[in-house]
């Protein structure tokens, strides 16, 4: 049985949750999810330049759990790009912290 998730410390929640191509319509297009926290992973390590140590502490989480989700976000992005499907930004067990 595996562990459960750990809540993870978030700071930012996107005004936009939805993306696709353009010229696709919607119902043709495969969806990838992109939680919470990858997001906010993303956000922490390739936009604000964190490295992986400071950004778990940030996250309230380890700095191997940080690169599992790094990693799991990376191949989402890529796969979305790729592959030209939509991305739906949701879920995940997150906190918004103030």
């Amino acid at each position: 049985m595996p562990r459960p998730f750990r809540c993870r410390r978030i700071r930012f929640s996107p005004d936009t949750n939805y993306f696709k191509p353009r010229g696709i319509p919607a119902g043709r297009l495969e969806e990838v999810n992109l939680t919470l926290d990858e997001l906010e992973a993303l956000r922490l390590a390739d936009f604000d330049g964190f490295y992986q140590e400071r950004a778990a502490r940030k996250m309230n989480i380890s700095r191997q759990t940080f690169g599992n989700i790094i990693n799991s976000a990376h191949k989402k992005i890529a796969d979305v790009l790729l592959h030209a499907k939509a991305l739906k930004i949701e879920g995940g067990v997150v906190k918004k912290a103030v």
